[in-house]
């Protein structure tokens, strides 16, 4: 593989110029930080490519893209396997290390790298989605403060002969660039999140939800993408608070939370509306899909040992083109659904 020529960092500055302006405009941090993820691997040929958020004491999987992966299993699959449990940064890896030391690591086989404390392949992956893993190139996502936020993985270049070849030295200065915007937007979103947010659950409130729908809808109008919204509340929560009292109730409402973030995809928008009223907002999902999604929640509720006894939730379902043309109407038809869940008794799920 070639060194990258003139062209190609005139393309790349033309890139970073069109994401700087994103940034400004761009509230969906996991589409913007699929398009900086999909340009490093168009630069530097890569099959495959994660980019990871720091979180804690783990990595967790943001955005995830492999050519092969998805080819042999669909996208979904894939995600699935790759995202099912964060990297945590107490066993070794490659990108646990680079996140903990901000060094970058440009290995031309991932297999024969060594063996380290820290900086060791781990192949755990691989062995999930029956994949190889060869070159490998990790760069850190580091902030204007210093901080590490991410991390950036490329994962095998390949050649015009579509032979695996090591990265080229020369690319990781191109990787940094992107990086570097990556890690803005990620800090921006952050700063931004603060003021987006429940302050009892952490989930997004109704001021970002209602942004966010009006997005998604905008862009299911553009592309014709399927767009399914959630709507539930608790069943028979006004007479737990008043024989409980507000405490447990909120313990109650924040462990709801809990198991909704837990088990929902990442880049599904989980809202806290009002009182016991919660929203997700799934894009490209059909509505046979959120169904499929609500009961699955709805029996994770049931069976959840909350410490004053079992809880149910209510569910309504509608979805984009069948029930609304709005994001006012998607929600009505929602809250249609919602109404007529509880009417038949607690514990249901209703679609229009």
């Amino acid at each position: 593989m070639n060194p990258p020529t003139m062209i190609d960092r005139e393309q790349l500055l033309e890139e970073l110029i069109e994401i700087g302006l994103a940034l400004t405009n761009e509230r969906d941090l996991y589409a913007l930080l699929d398009r900086i993820l999909e340009a490093a691997r168009r630069f530097t040929r890569a099959e495959a490519g994660t980019l990871f958020l720091c979180e804690g004491d783990h990595l967790r999987f943001a955005v995830v893209q492999n050519d092969l992966l998805e080819r042999k299993l669909g996208k979904s699959e894939m995600q699935q396997r790759l995202q099912a449990e964060p990297l945590r940064l107490s066993e070794p890896s490659l990108a646990g290390h680079v996140a903990q030391t901000g060094a970058l690591i440009n290995v031309a086989d991932a297999y024969a790298s060594g063996v380290h404390e820290t900086r060791t392949f781990n192949q755990r992956f691989d062995t999930a989605s029956d994949y190889s893993t060869r070159s490998v190139l990790v760069v850190p996502l580091q902030d204007l403060t210093g901080s590490i936020v991410g991390v950036l993985e490329l994962l095998n270049a390949i050649d015009d002969s579509g032979a695996i070849v090591p990265f080229e030295p020369d690319h990781e200065k191109l990787i940094r660039a992107l990086a570097s915007q990556a890690a803005v937007a990620i800090r921006s979103a952050r700063l931004e999140d603060l003021s987006f947010r429940d302050s009892l659950t952490e989930l997004y409130n109704r001021r970002y939800f209602a942004l966010r729908i009006d997005e998604e809808v905008k862009r299911h109008t553009r592309f014709g993408h399927p767009l399914s919204l959630v709507v539930l509340n608790i069943d028979r929560f006004k007479q737990l608070n008043a024989d409980r009292g507000p405490a447990l109730s909120d313990e109650v409402l924040r462990e709801v939370a809990r198991q909704l973030v837990k088990h929902s995809r990442s880049f599904t928008i989980i809202a806290r509306l009002d009182g016991d009223d919660f929203a997700a907002l799934l894009a490209n999902t059909p509505k046979a899909g959120a169904v499929t999604y609500s009961q699955r929640i709805r029996g994770l509720i049931e069976s959840h040992p909350f410490a004053h006894g079992t809880v149910t939730a209510s569910f309504g379902v509608a979805g984009l083109p069948a029930d609304a043309a709005s994001a006012e109407g998607l929600i009505a038809a929602a809250q249609r659904a919602l109404s007529e869940a509880k009417g038949l008794g607690p514990n249901r799920v209703t679609a229009l």
